[in-house]
């Protein structure tokens, strides 16, 4: 079973060829799946795409051992080397080119912590190697089944097609895929007609059920069946052979579990977002970084504190992952049920906790990766913010301690700098959030339809939710507005608290919006963090007094009556996560196919 390949080069032109092998020294060059090392030259797979994770496979599978097949041509020498978990490198094996195909094998046995695999290529000054057709393999498992894409998309027909494309392209990852199923949540349809094989490609149309909808739409159709489903978002660039690792580790572990991608940034291709993560139950924070995670980092990039490149030596166990890119064996369905209808926002995060309390753990495997939307280029004042406190909250409630004032005190905290820096519409986001988890379990019965349009009903009362061209201010002239300078005496808030500003109309960037800076401003002009525009603030007493007593008694009805809710929806949970109950919703939403 062939559980990764050696690749040389992106998916896409814009994706950097380190990433998948770099060029030590000399000169070579590096196509998809060949290799051409120049005389005098080294090239390395001590890469993100290159490396096999050797502590993972270890830990997690029944494997003993992996052999790395390669066609070569010319002369040379192919090295395969390990890593321990503090990065120190050793050679394996080690092979000179003579013309015949190249079979090297390690045992799994020295990884428990950390460390990985690679392949290095070295060639000298009368020497000129050419590699292709890399392959690393493993016994084939007895659990192996088809793997069962469900890409959930909502008028991104573009993006979505795009993936489809790069699955139908790649012969491996489709002869990988027993079938995907396209579940289309918007108002422009995806036309993919003929991009797959007759059968291969199923399409459904359903009204919008956000991200819990779409995905539990391909659990759903094939519930029963001895099939893993992969969930993929639409947004994406995809590596095919992400399909590939994926499936092969999943066939070939002890017991069954999630198996999780990794996702590297769209926008800055090289920067992975987290090698492993877990959600603060308790502080209803989430995307926390696991202890020895990389987090945020460029992998091309040197590691200060090793003088090494970043790489994830030391093995990391998630506490969930992203549906950007995660595998469900049919095991976890039958024990553990169908997702949450949280809409989205959070989904992923409960059923990686609720999956773990029916003993299936959620592992995160590096150089399974593909590149989705860069998250600090999304701004935090958006609707989505409503769903992350709601549903966040939810999961405490169901999955941790639930300590009612330290939520509290999280959730005052988000609400005081929100109504300081003139954020109005996050203040009363923050505060609608609130008001319906207390509302009970019940809000989720629609799967979140009622909730969204509320939501955005309530934000669109405060102008400040809406971003304008930087050049296009409604009012306001752009040769007017003035970048705001810091004052020491800003961080007194007196402005926002006493109506009394030290500057009636400024400008800031979104890197300085602090609420002490923005709340010296009677009218400021703040930067989205998407980049793409400004919103304005401005100054409004009514608001700031309305929304503080609405706050406040809100938090106080937290604080006394949190502790029952909670225990409303312990007890409401196996019934909202049935069959029964989503096919339910997906009826009354008018189920199409």
């Amino acid at each position: 079973m062939i559980a990764q390949r050696g690749l040389f080069a992106g998916p896409d032109p814009v994706i950097g060829k380190d990433l998948y092998a770099q060029i030590v020294s000399g000169s070579a060059r590096r196509e998809r799946t060949a290799l051409i090392v120049e005389p005098a030259s080294k090239v390395s797979g001590n890469t993100y795409f290159g490396r096999f994770p050797a502590s993972y496979w270890q830990r997690w599978t029944t494997i003993g051992a992996v052999e790395v097949e390669l066609e070569a041509g010319g002369s040379g020498t192919v090295s395969l080397l390990a890593s321990d978990f503090e990065g120190e490198p050793r050679v394996v094996a080690a092979r000179v080119v003579d013309g015949e195909p190249i079979s090297l094998t390690a045992t799994l046995d020295r990884f428990v912590d950390g460390g990985a695999l690679w392949l290095d290529w070295e060639t000298e000054p009368d020497e000129r190697l050419v590699v292709r057709d890399v392959r690393w393999t493993v016994p084939s498992a007895g659990r192996a089944r088809p793997t069962v894409v469900t890409i959930c998309t909502m008028d991104r027909p573009a993006d979505c097609l795009a993936t489809l494309t790069a699955i139908a392209d790649d012969d491996l990852a489709a002869a990988t895929v027993h079938a995907v199923y396209v579940v289309d949540q918007g108002t422009d349809p995806v036309r993919a007609e003929g991009v797959l094989p007759p059968g291969k490609l199923r399409y459904l149309r359903q009204p919008n059920l956000g991200g819990a909808g779409g995905f539990t739409r391909g659990l759903y159709e094939v519930d029963g069946e001895n099939v893993n489903v992969l969930f993929m978002d639409d947004d994406i660039v995809l590596e095919p052979d992400l399909l590939v690792r994926m499936t092969a580790f999943s066939a070939s572990t002890a017991e069954p579990l999630i198996l999780g991608g990794q996702m590297l940034n769209l926008l800055h291709p090289t920067r992975l977002h987290a090698a492993a993560e877990y959600t603060d139950l308790d502080g209803i924070r989430p995307g926390m970084p696991i202890r020895h995670s990389l987090h945020a980092v460029d992998l091309l990039a040197t590691d200060p504190a090793t003088g090494r490149p970043y790489r994830q030596e030391f093995r990391v166990d998630a506490g969930y992952n992203g549906w950007w890119a995660c595998l469900i064996p049919y095991e976890v369905v039958k024990e553990a049920g169908y997702p949450l209808p949280l809409f989205f926002q959070g989904d992923d995060a409960e059923y990686s906790y609720r999956a773990r309390e029916h003993g299936f753990p959620t592992v995160t495997l590096p150089g399974a990766g593909l590149w989705h939307t860069d998250f600090p280029w999304k701004d935090s004042d958006e609707l989505n913010r409503y769903f992350i406190l709601r549903n966040y909250t939810i999961i405490s409630a169901l999955h941790g301690d639930f300590p009612v004032l330290k939520i509290a005190g999280t959730l005052l905290a988000e609400l005081i700098p929100s109504l300081l820096g003139m954020r109005y519409g996050a203040a009363a986001t923050v505060i609608q959030a609130v008001s319906d988890f207390l509302d009970g379990p019940d809000i989720l019965r629609d799967g979140g339809v009622a909730a969204l349009a509320r939501i955005r009903e309530v934000r669109s009362r405060y102008p400040e939710t809406v971003a304008h061209p930087p050049a296009a201010v409604p009012g306001l002239a752009s040769n007017d507005i003035a970048i705001s300078e810091p004052s020491v005496f800003d961080r007194l808030a007196l402005g926002p608290l006493l109506g009394v500003h030290r500057l009636a109309l400024g400008s800031v960037p979104v890197s300085e919006a602090d609420w002490w800076r923005v709340g010296a401003l009677r009218t400021a002009v703040v930067t989205d963090a998407s980049q793409r525009g400004v919103r304005v603030r401005t100054y409004d007493r009514e608001h700031l007094v309305r929304l503080a007593y609405q706050g406040a008694r809100v938090l106080t009805r937290f604080i006394r009556d949190g502790a029952a809710v909670r225990e409303q929806y312990r007890a409401a949970l196996p019934r909202l996560t049935s069959r029964d109950a989503w096919t339910g919703l997906f009826s009354d939403g008018g189920l199409m196919s």
